[in-house]
């Protein structure tokens, strides 16, 4: 028995089932936000906790931070370019923009680890405090984040190039732009509670 189609909406909730999963989708991202709060929570109790070792002051640089925001956040833009293009059904521009949306994860993720290197060239590891235990997981739990949805969006490209542009492929399109502006929201938390707070 065939799905039921509404070609009245969008091509990625044109069936039952791709609503459902949709949906499903939206209640793992409730248990992503829990993870991330108590993440949150553990380096708001242990943020001040620096045991002698260096602190926010000391380590952070503005520069880095600011690049790896724009970045970021630039990624976010891109990959809605990318939807609004789906939503007209332009296969080449839907590729493009994710595309351009991978390089800039890639390059974010590159200057995350570059700017840990760095911390642990100066001695900040994760056992120098507690500060740092809780800096590094935060950081790195977003980081792995990202680079899951690097490979994710490749894998979503590589079916586009194979399959078209179908309600299934515009659905799993669709779902990993949701997980990817998610975790751009993260982000600018980690800048503003993390860093910007580290540095005043």
């Amino acid at each position: 028995m065939s799905a039921k189609v509404d070609t009245s909406l969008p091509l990625e909730y044109q069936t039952e089932q791709d609503r459902m999963n949709i949906f499903g989708f939206w209640i793992f991202l409730g248990a992503e936000i829990v993870l991330f709060a108590t993440l949150f929570m553990v380096y708001g109790v242990l943020g001040g906790r620096t045991a002698g070792g260096p602190g926010p002051e000391d380590i952070f640089q503005i520069k880095d931070v600011m690049i790896e925001t724009l970045l970021l956040l630039t990624s976010s833009f891109t990959c809605g370019l990318a939807i609004f293009e789906m939503r007209r059904q332009n296969l080449k521009g839907l590729l493009t923009w994710l595309i351009i949306t991978v390089l800039l994860g890639v390059g974010f993720v590159y200057m995350e680890i570059t700017e840990f290197i760095h911390y642990v060239s100066l001695g900040a590891t994760m056992q120098t405090s507690a500060f740092l235990s809780s800096f590094f997981v935060l950081l790195g739990t977003h980081g792995l984040h990202v680079t899951v949805g690097i490979g994710w969006v490749t894998i979503i490209i590589i079916q586009l190039l194979r399959r078209g542009l179908t309600p299934v492929t515009a659905r799993k399109t669709f779902i990993i732009s949701l997980y990817w502006h998610f975790l751009d929201v993260v982000w600018i938390f980690i800048f503003t509670f993390v860093y910007l707070k580290g540095m005043v």
